[in-house]
């Protein structure tokens, strides 16, 4: 038992310090938007809003967006559904602002997931040589959308997707979404979207700027017509369609407010848990199962182990937290003590996250179904388009 106690801690040692030093060398791989030149005439440009039911947040985000400075802006703002005031919202704005087009979906036609459809709707009633797609509850700073250009072009892009600043309305939102981050930057390794040699294809749903000749060459959201995790799924098959790309970071030019609390993050969670895992129960379990062992045995371990054990998992657990941090610090630019105790929560919302996943996988299984946005869609069907990111569609 203690032998095999001592394998198991060695290779969570492994698991966990390789990709900590790995962050630590890309320090500063998912840099913030550098201040460049505007040129003199800037590509047309289309912003692709979908919303449903987002009547509370989507006039201060059209707001910040009809605020833009940048020249022939057109705005697609796309109402799915909506059986709350989201239709209202946008015709006043739109009736005082012709940069404004509201289009209004009623059906969802089958082969769809609603979002998708909508983005998909937006874009083609678009005219820009450029394409954001972004959601009904983003902030835009002043000047956004010139520098982003201004960036993309500068860096011959194909795609641009920036992180922005999540607001969390309590304490443990916030660390719930530090963890999230943390688990997206150190584990899943999304800084590597930034290094040319390698194949990792990122996306971030509150801003997808990417140039039309490149959309519509991945077979534009067609191809992805049904896949919960649209956004990051766009960028990893624009990567994988060899079209330039870069992530950075967006704080200081766009915020969101994530999800109103703890349990709506569970529960908005489950459309893309599953997803994300191709829905293939063997990786769910195997997910949960390095979860588990790297990020909450060790701080038990620390405690109950002596030995060679204890030690171990101490570097295990030193290691966790200053990655924790580091990717805190990255994402906020700062440490402060808030980032510090929430960081003392480390195992409690890493089990969160794993619980998210089971719960994910539970309920679709259980039920054949995804539920998303008061839609119901067959397991079936979704599964029919996984693993599609470098395969041309029709």
């Amino acid at each position: 038992m203690s032998i095999a106690l001592a394998i198991l801690d060695a290779l969570v040692f492994i698991a966990v310090v390789v990709p900590f030093i790995l962050l630590v060398r890309h320090r500063g791989a998912i840099p913030a938007l550098p201040a460049v030149d505007v040129p003199g005439a800037l590509p047309s440009l289309s912003v692709i809003v979908p919303a449903r039911n987002e009547a509370t947040a989507i006039g201060r985000a059209l707001a910040s967006l009809l605020a833009q400075d940048y020249p022939g802006l057109e705005i697609v703002a796309v109402d799915d559904r909506s059986t709350d005031g989201t239709g209202d919202v946008l015709r006043e704005l739109a009736s005082a602002n012709p940069s404004l087009r509201v289009l209004r979906i009623d059906a969802l036609p089958s082969g769809w997931l609603g979002k998708n459809h909508a983005l998909w709707r937006g874009a083609q009633r678009s005219t820009g040589t450029w394409l954001l797609f972004t959601d009904a509850d983003v902030v835009f700073a002043p000047g956004t959308l010139r520098r982003t250009l201004a960036y993309a072009l500068a860096e011959r892009l194909d795609h641009l997707t920036l992180a922005p600043r999540l607001v969390s309305r309590s304490f443990m939102l916030g660390a719930f979404v530090a963890f999230f981050a943390y688990a997206f930057v150190a584990l899943w390794g999304a800084y590597l979207a930034n290094d040319p040699t390698s194949k990792r294809g990122v996306g971030v749903g509150a801003f997808n700027l990417v140039r039309r000749e490149a959309y519509e060459a991945i077979g534009t959201m067609a191809a992805l017509s049904l896949r919960p995790d649209d956004d990051i799924r766009l960028g990893r098959r624009l990567r994988a369609f060899g079209f330039r790309q870069r992530v950075l970071n967006g704080r200081e030019w766009l915020s969101v407010s994530w999800y109103p609390s703890l349990a709506a993050a569970v529960r908005g969670l489950e459309k893309s848990m599953f997803s994300s895992l191709e829905y293939r129960l063997v990786d769910a379990g195997a997910v949960v199962l390095f979860i588990i062992s790297t990020m909450v045995w060790p701080f038990v371990g620390v405690i109950v182990l002596d030995g060679i054990d204890r030690a171990l998992l101490a570097m295990v657990v030193a290691c966790q937290l200053a990655g924790f941090l580091e990717t805190y610090r990255q994402s906020m630019g700062r440490i402060d003590p808030r980032a510090v105790a929430q960081a003392a929560l480390l195992p409690l919302t890493a089990l969160l996250f794993a619980y998210t996943i089971v719960r994910a996988t539970y309920l679709a299984l259980a039920t054949g179904r995804v539920t998303w946005r008061d839609t119901a869609y067959p397991l079936a069907e979704l599964r029919a388009q996984t693993g599609l990111e470098g395969v041309p569609r029709s």
